[in-house]
C-alpha cells in the first residue's frame, strides 16, 4: 500500500513476516506505486537467485583496465618474454577497431576471422624505409594473437566478467620449428662463434634449456657434487613445470668450471652478467654474434632455440620415453613431449618381443609352425564329414571326435 505524509508518498508492505516501509520522496502516486513494485521485484529476484545482467566491457576496455595490468604484474619480473608476448598480442588485437570495440560476450570466430583477414592483407612498415614494406603477417603471428585472445576470454570467464569463453579456432598452415642441427653443423658453428656465444650454445645443446632459462642462471643454481658431473637448477620459466634439476654433461661442466674460475669463484650472481635492464644477457645481446657465426660457419640459418629442439630430438631418438622427456624439458603436457619421440621399427619389434608371446594358444611342448603334428590322419570320407560339421558349427570339431564317431 502507499500513503501520503506531507507532500511525499510512502509505501508499506510485509515481506516474509517483516514490515518494509520506505519513503519514495515523490509527490506523484503513480511513481510511488512503481517504486513499490520495483522494490518487491528486487526482493523476489534475490529470493530465487535471479541476478541483474552485468555490464560486459569491450575487449579494449578489459585489456586496458584489467588484463594488461595483470599480465605485467605476473610476468614482467619472472618471465619477461611472456610479458612481451602478451603485450604484442594485446597491441595487435586492440588496433583492429572492429574487434577492440566488441563486447567480450559477443566475440565469435566470425569476428576473429575478420581480424585474421585484416592482418593478412594490411601493409606492414618495418620502420626503416619504404622499400621494406611487406603485406600481411605470417600465420604463426596471427595464431599467436588468437592465443592471447583465448587467454583473455578464459580469464574473463574465470573472473566472472562473462558466463563462458568461446572456443576459438586457429588458422591452419602454421609452420612449426623443426630445424635439427647436425653434429657436423654444431661443430662448425661453435668453432666460428665468440667465446660467450659458444659457451651459451654448448649449454643449450647439452641441456635442452630454453634460452631465457639459460640467461637467468645464477651461480647459486649450480651444484658441483650432485650426480656424476654436477647439476643445474632451473628456478622458473615458461610454465610451472619449468622448475627442474638437470644433470651436467662433461662438456657443460668443463665450460662452467672454466667460466667460474675466470670469474673468481663467485658464490652468487648471474652467470652471464650484462648492462641490461634485467642484469644479464638476453636475445639482443647475442643477436649480432649469432648472425656472424652462422655466416662464417656456412651452415643453414637457424635460431638459438633450435638447440633445444635438437637436444630433445636426439633424446627421443635415443629411446627416452615421453614422460622422462617431459620432465627433462620442463613441459607441462606429455603430448608436447611426444612430438620428439619417434620409435623406429626395431624399437617396436623389440618392445613386442619382450611380451613373450600370447598367454593363450601357445605351449612349450608345441612344435614350430609348419612342423609335423601327432594328430591322427583323416581319410577322404572323414575329411568330408569334418568339413560339413565345421561349416554348421562355429566351433571346430577335434579330429579325435570324428575318428570316434566313425
Amino acid at each position: 500500500m502507499i500513503y501520503k505524509r506531507g507532500r511525499v508518498y510512502w509505501y508499506k508492505f510485509v515481506w516474509q513476516g517483516e514490515t518494509v516501509r520506505e519513503s519514495t520522496k515523490q509527490g506523484n502516486d503513480k511513481v510511488a506505486r512503481q517504486m513499490e513494485a520495483a522494490h518487491r521485484t528486487s526482493l523476489a529476484k534475490g529470493l530465487v537467485g535471479i541476478r541483474e545482467k552485468r555490464t560486459v566491457p569491450t575487449l579494449k576496455q578489459f585489456c586496458e583496465r584489467r588484463f594488461e595490468p595483470w599480465a605485467k604484474a605476473t610476468f614482467e619480473n619472472t618471465c619477461r618474454n611472456n610479458w612481451f608476448w602478451f603485450r604484442a598480442g594485446i597491441g595487435r588485437l586492440t588496433r583492429y577497431e572492429t574487434l577492440a570495440n566488441t563486447k567480450l560476450d559477443e566475440i565469435t570466430n566470425e569476428k576473429v576471422a575478420g581480424f585474421a583477414v585484416h592482418e593478412q592483407t594490411r601493409l606492414l612498415n618495418r620502420g626503416r624505409d619504404e622499400g621494406e614494406e611487406r603485406c600481411g603477417l605470417a600465420v604463426s603471428s596471427i595464431n599467436s594473437s588468437i592465443r592471447v585472445l583465448r587467454r583473455i576470454l578464459n580469464l574473463a570467464a574465470e573472473w566472472g566478467v562473462i558466463e563462458s569463453a568461446p572456443k576459438l579456432v586457429l588458422l591452419p598452415g602454421e609452420n612449426h620449428r623443426e630445424r635439427v642441427i647436425s653434429p657436423e653443423e654444431e661443430s662448425r658453428y661453435l668453432a666460428a662463434a665468440s667465446f660467450l656465444l659458444a659457451d651459451v650454445a654448448t649449454i643449450l645443446a647439452d641441456t635442452g634449456m630454453r634460452p631465457d632459462e639459460c640467461y637467468r642462471l645464477c651461480w647459486e643454481d649450480l651444484t658441483w657434487a650432485n650426480g656424476r658431473n654436477g647439476s643445474l637448477l632451473v628456478r622458473h620459466g615458461k610454465t610451472a613445470a619449468a622448475r627442474r634439476v638437470l644433470p651436467m654433461s662433461p662438456r657443460v661442466r668443463g665450460v662452467l668450471e672454466m667460466r667460474w674460475e675466470r670469474a673468481g669463484r663467485p658464490v652468487e650472481g648471474f652467470l652471464w652478467p650484462a648492462p641490461t635492464l634485467s642484469g644479464h644477457i638476453d636475445h639482443s645481446s647475442l643477436k649480432k654474434q649469432h648472425i656472424r657465426a652462422v655466416r662464417l660457419s656456412k651452415v643453414r640459418p637457424f635460431v638459438l632455440y633450435d638447440f633445444r629442439h635438437t637436444f630433445l630430438t636426439r633424446l627421443g631418438e635415443s629411446g627416452c620415453d615421453a614422460w622422462t622427456l617431459a620432465r627433462i624439458a620442463g613441459h607441462s603436457s606429455v603430448a608436447i613431449s611426444s612430438r620428439y619421440v619417434h620409435p623406429s621399427e626395431d624399437a617396436v619389434l623389440s618392445a613386442m618381443s619382450r611380451l613373450g608371446g600370447h598367454k593363450i594358444g601357445h605351449s612349450l611342448k608345441s612344435e614350430g609352425i609348419g612342423g609335423l603334428s601327432n594328430q591322427p590322419q583323416l581319410t577322404d570320407g572323414q575329411e568330408e564329414l569334418w568339413r560339413a560339421r565345421r561349416d554348421s558349427n562355429s566351433r571346430p570339431i577335434a579330429p579325435e571326435a570324428i575318428a570316434l564317431s566313425s
